[in-house]
């Protein structure tokens, strides 16, 4: 059996797409399996009354500069999103819809938009602008737009991010390991350790 580290995430989280990028060498590193948990963290920011560190002005000038200087440390491309903060229910429903109906095409689902977003600054409010980012990508547009109609979709996402705030979860990216849970991209190095630790 193999070590499981859970990795809790939205796309429109800057900070997600930062761990993101780096939990395939750590899992790699440690031996552990990655069970990827997409979720809506504005229904979690709802459910917590929690909100972006970015709608507090001080607090998010200082996670622009923090949040570059990390992807300097990551060597990960980053470029702020101008059109912050992004409406992410139906790429959050695509996500869980994947992982329902064809889950091998999850990851390089997940490559795109994190890609658009934080790398090409792209308008993913758009829908004409996520059309192309899909096609660009090898996804049938009117595919996925139906996958994320699927009622069964929608509930999937109500249910796991229900599952996320009765967790504790407040925040992304969030990540378990053997019951214990770290939040934030800056905590990457506890999540290592804890899964060297870990027993399969």
């Amino acid at each position: 059996m193999t070590k499981t580290v859970e990795f809790w995430f939205d796309f429109g989280s800057p900070a997600a797409y930062l761990a993101w990028t780096q939990m395939p060498a750590i899992a790699r590193e440690t031996g552990a399996h990655i069970d990827y948990r997409p979720m809506l963290l504005g229904g979690v920011f709802q459910a917590t009354s929690n909100r972006s560190p970015m709608e507090v002005a001080p607090k998010g000038r200082y996670m622009q500069d923090d949040l570059q200087r990390f992807a300097r440390r990551y060597n990960a491309p980053f470029v702020h999103n101008p059109f912050f903060p992004i409406n992410t229910l139906m790429l959050m429903r695509g996500a869980v819809g994947l992982q329902m109906r064809e889950p091998e095409k999850f990851i390089d689902y997940g490559n795109a938009m994190y890609r658009a977003l934080w790398v090409e600054a792209r308008n993913m409010n758009d829908p004409a602008v996520v059309g192309a980012v899909l096609e660009a990508a090898g996804f049938d547009t009117q595919q996925f737009l139906a996958l994320t109609a699927d009622a069964e979709v929608k509930e999937r996402l109500k249910a796991v991010t229900q599952e996320a705030v009765a967790r504790g979860v407040f925040g992304a990216p969030t990540f378990f390991v053997d019951g214990d849970m770290f939040w934030g991209q800056d905590r990457l190095d506890f999540v290592q350790e804890a899964l060297l630790k870990a027993t399969p």
